[in-house]
Formats: C-alpha cells, structure tokens, sequence
C-alpha cells in the first residue's frame, strides 16, 4: 500500500479532530499576535539604509558629528495674498510672529537650533529653518510638537499665513496617508472579494471560509513579523505586503482546496463521508497548494540576494505570509470542512427522514465563454501559440526602454499637508530644492588645506548652472562653523562638510548631472588633489543613483536565481525538464509582458490624470526587482494548480491530448475566481496615493490577468498540446499508465466479446472496478 503524503496525513488528523484542529489554529494565532505585541517592532535605523558612496558619507559624517540634521522650515508670508502670489508683508507683524515662533522652537527638546529668518528675493516671504536633533532618517517621531507650535503660533497671528514644510513633516505625511490608504483599500477589497467568493459557491457559509483564514492568517503574520523584525529591521512596508500578498494568497489557496473538495462531493454522490472528502481533496489539492507555496516562498528568498533593507523587510513579511497561509490551508481548513460537511448530511438526514428528496450537489461545467476561450488552443494549437506569444513580447518591448528612478518629495501627492508648503518654499526658495552634502575626511593637521579646496569647489560649482547660489548668508547657529553657513567641521577637525543647492527636481537628469559633475569633476580637482583624503557625496540625489546602481548591479544575481528556482521548483513538482523550461518561459513572458504595461502607462505622463499621479519620467527603482521576484512566485500558483490537474489525469491513463483539455477546463472556473481575487486586492493599491504602490498595484493586476486568460488559457495549452507526450520527459510515468490504460481497455473488449458467446456470462464491470476507473478516466 502506498503510503500517505505529509499533506494527506494531516488533513486526515484534522478532519477527524476537527474541534481540536480548529482551536489550535485559533491558539496559534493570538499566540503569534501576543508574541508579537510583546516583542514590539524592531524598526531600522538609518544606518541600515546605507548604501554606496551616499551611505559612506553619511557614515563618515556620523562619525565624526557632523551628520545633515533634518531641517524644518516655517514660512511666514501675507495671509491676503493668494499661494502663488504673497502680498508684501508687515515688518511689523512679520518681526513679531519671527520672535514668537524662535521662542516657540528653541523650547522644544526635538530642536537643535533656530537660525536666523531668510527673505525669499522679492522679500514677500520669511524662512525660518529649524533643525531637529536626529538625522534625516530618524525624525518623524520629533516633528508633531513642532507642527503643533506651528499651528499654534498661526493662531497667534492671524494677519499672516504660517506654515511648516520639512523632510521630517513630508516623511510623517506620507506615512500618514499611507495608512489611510491601506484603509481604503480594505474596505474596497473586502466587498468585491464576498461577492466574488458568493459567485462561485452560492453559499453566505462557504463564503466565510476563505475570508476567516486569509484574516487570521494575515493576523497571525502580523505578530510573527514584529518578532522577525528583532532579526531583521522592519522598514515600514512589510506590513502593506502582508495585507497585500495575505489576502490574495489565503484566499487563493482556501478557493483551490475548498472547490476540490466540492468536486470530490459531486463525483462521490452522496457515498462517502466529509472525512473522506477532505482527505482525497488532501491527495490532490493539499499537495498543489504545498507545492505553490513553496515555489512563492524560494522565490522570494531571492530578495535577500538584493542585500538592501527595504527588500529584507519585503520579503520577510511575503515568506511569512505565504507559509502561514499555507499552513492554515492544509490544517485548519479541513476541519472547517468537515463541520460544514457534517452539518449538511444532519439536514440531508431530516428530510430524507421527513420523506423529502435530498438533492445531490453536481459541480458545474464551465460555461460557453470558457469554451469559447479555450476553442483557438484545443482547434488550432500552432496559430494560437505563435499569436498569442506575438501578443505578450509586443506588451513586453516598452520594459527594454525602462528607466529607473528613485521616487523622491516631487512625487508625493499634494493631498499631504507639508507638500503643499514644500511646493511654496520652492517657489520662493528654488535653492532649497536638492541638497548636495560633500564629506571629506583627512588629518586634523590638514583642516586648513580642506577648508581651502572645499572653499574653491564651491567657487567652481556657483559657476555651474546646475548648481544654486544659496540664498542665506547668515553663520551657523551650531558654533562648528568654519567659515560659512555651508562648511561644518567635527570637533577633532578630522571631517568636514559641505553642502551644496541644486534647484531641479530631485528625480530630473539636470540633478543627476550636477551630482555626476560634482563626483568626477570638481572633487577630483579641488579636495581630491590632497594626499591621503577620504571623500564621498551624499544627499537625496546621491543617495537615489546609488540605489539605482546598486539595484542594477543585483538584479543580473536575483534574475539568475529566480530563473534556476523555477526550474528547479517545476522539475520537482511534476518530474519533467521540459514543463520546467516551459514554466520559466511563461514567467518571463507574463513578467516582461506586465512591465511593459507598467512602463507605457507610468513612464510617460498621458495617464498622469486619470491615475492621478506625478510621472517621474521613469520606473520606481525599488519596483521591478521586487516585481521580478514576487510576479515570478504568484505565477507558479497557476502553473501548478493547472499542470498538476492536467497529470493527474494523465497518470490516470487518459490520452495526453484529453488530458490538457480536461485540466484546463477542470480548473478554469477556480482559476478564474481566484484571478478576479487577486486582480481586486491588487488593483485596490493603483487608486492609492504612493506613487510605488500605484504602480505595484498596477503590475501585480495586469500580470495575474495575462496569466490566467492568456499564458494558461492560450499558450500553455497550446504548448502542451503541440509537445504532446513529450512534455513530461524524461519521466516515464505518463507513458506507463497509458500502457496500463490502453491493456485494460483491451482486456475489457476481449471480456466484452467473449460475454457475447452463447452460454458466457461476464462480470468484468464488477471484477475489474481499478480497470473501469482508469478507463472512465478517473
């Protein structure tokens, strides 16, 4: 006897302890979720941002104190005037709120120092910068009390507009409507997913199902990923891919398992108990969603290669996630299953008791769309698949023209508060748009020779059009000036900064070219001329062409492991290396496809309005890489949910050529519910305001749409069909359970002829049942 899966023993377990199953799920949840409130989270700092030349600025600056503290500004200007044009402004009233907010601020312990008010050129509007005692990374918890002395201080003086703008504020903006956000899409999600669910099951009961686990799931997750965090620091998005990658997995894999159970209850008609349900959906069913969760999570381990925070706190939370919902599919979920199921033979039992008919549940064939759909492949194989191929390569040719940019302010929505100031200081301080920090670090018997070069690389820089002549002329305020506003030096002399304006937009290829001048040009003729000196540039721009770069330069490691999980993966799931080379084929084809979406419609600015977004003439920087890794995993849920019902059916001796077609009809129903699943929650993230998350949102939909109607509905059967037996080489399973299919369907014509002699009688059909289920096809 063969001896029963992991999966399948499980299942049995649960299925006959459903009371226990089901409270262990339970326990194990508020256990994750108390673990983890315990636990707190672990947030990163800003030393696990570094990256490049920007981050060994920033850790040499740190070192020697002298670290870009982040700068608020408070604007003061006429409050008669409109935004875009202040009208002249009362000294009097002017000088006053001036001396009210210095006081205000300097008595806050979240500020460093209050600098002395800067006029706009045409003197219609007052900048006071204020700086706050962490660093430019570390400051969104100290900037509520100033923005509440801001608003206090507005109150004061009501004759006068006063308004705060600030990396600090923009950051705490965006995390606030990112929040929002989140809420918006939950509640968006939520409805179209009962609906969709409601559709497939016709059932208020079965509905609750898959939306119970996928929230418990997420829920346990949660608490699991504020433990991970201790281990590898949270950065404030794993989170939104729990909610993201949780609802549409736990529903996706509750949807396959519970719809195979339901076709395992139709074929048996009313024979078999739940527990015998469950454990024959376990053997099929169990195994594919074990298998899919698997090849999602290698997938996404590929993110670690990347070597960046950001992509480590993406892909703890998607493991995470994928594994807890995956777990819960194959445990709790068959308990669930046979309490409903027991509930329904109780009723079946007391109207068959009241003399009642019972009807029995039949699963549906798909429809005339389906067949429709499915009609080009199963008719005409060779056309289909040279069509549709042409098809996704000309969605996939814009992703060769991708650029990559790193979303900056001048992309966030204007709906925040602080945007609409940081789009008045630029309007009146054009200077303060982009910050260039230079850091040198050398002996401190050559501070003088430093201060001196710096000194005429300023000198070369004014001279630059890319670069901005400061507008304040004022000293530090910290004592550690050298000389100027722009020059600080560290206590022990050793490292010294400069700051430099640049006044494009941070994400424009004029601010990338004053970096690029800076690094190669006037560095290497001033400062760099000195022996034995240590120099790097960072800032906001430096900082996004190192994260570009380096992204570029781990993308080639993470695309060759993705491409070698696949195959692996695939290999292993159906023992064929030709279905794992057809399987990285699809990947590349689905994830070129939807990045060429992605590039037509962000890269340029015609849907700027209908998006409601703010083109930054490129791509996300953090978007494709992780795009590639996650795209690369939710494809292989297809894969395998559809190929693994095409083998078993040919493992059951069914023709190759029936096999293909009645796996992809089988499963088109559950694939396309779980695709209009997906495409919710995922298309939810495009109405959002963060431009990453509209273009994740964006991406993730459009590759699960092409996926489920194109790549499994036209190309992969048509591939099959065309490759035939030879799909599964070099397993010979298949060809041998035809051999024994074909020797049963002779021995049973041989019976059947000799039962037609005078005087014989047959009992093939109740002899042979094993014979009888393959040729049935079962």
């Amino acid at each position: 006897m063969r001896k029963r899966s992991v999966t399948v023993r499980v299942a049995r377990w649960s299925a006959l302890h459903p009371g226990r199953a089901v409270i262990g799920w339970l326990v194990f949840v508020v256990l994750c979720l108390g673990g983890g409130i315990a636990a707190g989270m672990n947030s990163a700092t800003a030393e696990d941002f570094r990256v490049g030349e920007a981050g060994r600025a920033e850790a040499l600056a740190t070192e020697g104190g002298v670290q870009p503290r982040s700068t608020e500004h408070v604007l003061i200007r006429d409050a008669s005037g409109s935004m875009s044009k202040p009208g002249p402004l009362d000294k009097t009233a002017a000088d006053a709120a001036v001396k009210d907010i210095t006081a205000r601020m300097k008595s806050l312990p979240e500020v460093a120092s209050v600098k002395a008010p800067v006029p706009s050129a045409d003197g219609r509007v007052l900048r006071i910068p204020v700086e706050l005692t962490g660093t430019e990374q570390d400051d969104q918890e100290r900037v509520p009390p100033l923005q509440e002395q801001t608003a206090e201080a507005a109150k004061a003086h009501p004759g006068l507009a006063i308004e705060e703008t600030g990396d600090a504020s923009v950051s705490k903006g965006v995390d606030d409507q990112r929040n929002k956000d989140l809420q918006f899409s939950e509640a968006i999600t939520l409805p179209i997913t009962l609906i969709t669910l409601a559709v497939v099951f016709g059932s208020v009961v079965m509905v609750g199902v898959p939306l119970l686990l996928a929230v418990t799931s997420i829920v346990a997750t949660m608490g699991l990923a504020m433990v991970a965090s201790h281990l590898l620091p949270d950065t404030g998005v794993g989170m939104s891919m729990i909610l993201l990658i949780g609802m549409a997995v736990g529903v996706d894999y509750t949807l396959f398992y519970l719809k195979r159970e339901r076709e395992e209850r139709a074929r048996a008609g009313g024979r078999l108990t739940s527990e015998a349900l469950v454990e024959a959906a376990a053997a099929t069913a169990g195994r594919a969603i074990v298998v899919s969760g698997l090849a999602v999570i290698v997938s996404t381990t590929a993110l670690f290669l990347a070597r960046d925070v950001i992509f480590d706190s993406l892909a703890t939370g998607t493991i995470l996630v994928v594994a807890v919902a995956m777990v819960s599919s194959v445990t709790v979920l068959p308990a669930l299953l046979v309490k409903l199921g027991r509930r329904t033979e109780r009723r079946a039992a007391k109207r068959v008791a009241r003399g009642k008919t019972v009807r029995t549940y039949g699963e549906k064939k798909p429809g005339r769309a389906w067949n429709l759909l499915l009609a080009p492949a199963r008719k005409h194989p060779a056309l289909t698949l040279g069509l549709s191929v042409l098809v996704m390569l000309g969605l996939a040719l814009p992703a060769l023209d991708m650029n990559l940019k790193n979303p900056a302010r001048d992309s966030f929505s204007r709906d925040i508060p602080a945007m609409r100031g940081y789009d008045r200081l630029l309007q009146a301080f054009p200077e303060q748009r982009v910050r260039h920090v230079v850091v040198v670090r050398a002996e401190a018997s050559q501070a003088g020779d430093v201060r001196e070069a710096l000194g005429a690389l300023e000198r070369r820089a004014q001279t630059d059009p890319l670069f901005a002549r400061p507008a304040d002329v004022s000293s530090a305020a910290d004592g550690n000036s050298s000389g100027g506003p722009l020059l600080r030096s560290s206590e022990d002399r050793r490292t010294t900064t400069l700051e430099l304006n640049v006044p494009h937009p941070t994400y424009s290829r004029k601010a990338e070219d004053s970096l690029d001048h800076l690094r190669h040009t006037y560095l290497p003729a001033t400062v760099g001329k000195l022996p034995g000196v240590e120099t790097a540039v960072t800032g906001e721009v430096p900082r996004g062409v190192d994260y570009v770069g380096h992204q570029n330069d781990k993308l080639p490691l993470v695309l060759g492991f993705l491409l070698l999980m696949t195959f692996v993966m695939t290999v292993f799931a159906f023992r064929s290396v030709v279905l794992g080379l057809l399987g990285v084929v699809l990947n590349l084809l689905s994830v070129g496809s939807a990045l060429g979406v992605l590039v037509l419609v962000f890269q340029g600015d015609w849907a700027e309005e209908l998006l409601s977004f703010v083109s930054l003439g490129g791509i996300s920087s953090r978007v494709p890489l992780f795009l590639f890794v996650i795209l690369f995993g939710l494809s292989m849920d297809y894969q395998v949910f559809v190929v693994s019902r095409i083998r078993e059916a040919a493992l059951n001796g069914v023709p190759t050529r029936k096999a293909v077609i009645d796996g992809i009809t089988s499963s088109a129903k559950v694939v396309t519910s779980a695709a209009i699943v997906m495409v919710t929650v995922f298309a939810s993230f495009v109405m959002l305001h963060i431009l990453e998350m509209k273009q994740m949102g964006l991406v993730l939909a459009v590759a699960v749409l092409l996926d489920a109607f194109v790549i499994r509905v036209m190309i992969l059967p048509a591939a099959l069909l065309l490759l035939g037996r030879a799909a599964w080489w070099p397993s010979t399973a298949i060809r041998r359970a035809e051999a024994r299919a074909a020797e049963a369907r002779r021995g049973q014509a041989d019976q059947e002829r000799t039962s037609e002699r005078p005087g014989v009688h047959s009992e093939a059909h109740s002899t042979h049942p094993e014979g009888r289920r393959i040729a049935q096809g079962r």
